[in-house]
């Protein structure tokens, strides 16, 4: 174990290689805490590394684990999202589509983004990112109107040894100089080879939608894990893709 580790970096692919290598490094099996700065976007877009991109998801592929961007989906469905309609789109289509989720057997306890717009006791339930949208534009800055929770005690307070959801504990939104946003995401736990770059993926693009809509551009993205681990695979499995990201860099 090491204690505190900080990586700022303009591009979200470099930011997770340096943490992925870190995990790798002899005798280190996790970091208490690890702390992601990424602040290059270009047009609210995180800027990325294509080939880094492409040799992760192809080493998951390989270990039967799910894509970055299907990682990145559970805190913000992209392909859903279309910025010239109307936001409540984005809701009803993913609500359309909850039920079929809800099938796969890692979401059974929910996804990120359906506690971002539906969370709470069943007759009461609340839409936190409207909430924080509409708090935003009526002129509440307010930083800790701008934060959204992911865990529901009423769900999550359980004996369970292992439950595996929910990882992100909450979400906040703050402005960044004069027309800039910041958003920081909040893990109790995360594994770094199967899930940190679809996470920082999915972070960025709810900043960049969550920035849309309130007229600002996403100038950073912060997340902050208590615990980091490279994850449920071997170092010596990984070899090869450390391999491929060296002679990408």
């Amino acid at each position: 174990m090491i204690d505190y580790y900080l990586i700022k970096e303009e591009n979200l692919s470099h930011a997770w290689t340096k943490a992925f290598f870190k995990l790798l490094s002899p005798g280190i099996s996790e970091i208490q805490p690890l702390l992601i700065i990424i602040d290059g976007f270009d047009r609210n877009i995180a800027k990325e590394d294509s080939d880094i991109r492409e040799a992760v998801d192809d080493s998951l592929k390989r270990n039967g684990m799910a894509s970055c961007h299907t990682v990145a989906n559970t805190i913000f469905p992209k392909s859903l999202w279309n910025p010239n309609s109307d936001r409540e789109v984005l809701y009803n289509r993913y609500t359309n589509i909850l039920a079929r989720l809800r099938k796969y057997p890692k979401n059974k306890y929910g996804l990120y983004f359906e506690r971002l717009i539906n969370i709470g006791p069943e007759n009461s339930k609340v839409n936190q990112i409207e909430h924080i949208i509409n708090t935003y534009l009526r002129g509440n800055h307010r930083r800790s109107a701008l934060l959204a929770s992911i865990i529901n005690p009423h769900e999550d307070h359980t004996n369970q040894r292992r439950r595996g959801f929910p990882c992100l504990q909450q979400v906040n939104f703050s402005r960044f100089g004069n027309e800039g946003l910041s958003i920081t995401g909040i893990y109790t736990t995360q594994h770094i080879y199967e899930r940190a770059y679809g996470n920082y993926l999915g972070l960025c693009r709810l900043g960049h939608f969550i920035a849309h809509e309130i007229g600002l551009e996403l100038k950073q993205m912060i997340c902050f894990t208590s615990n980091a681990k490279l994850g449920n695979i071997l170092k010596y499995s990984v070899t090869d893709l450390a391999q491929k990201l060296k002679n990408i860099l």
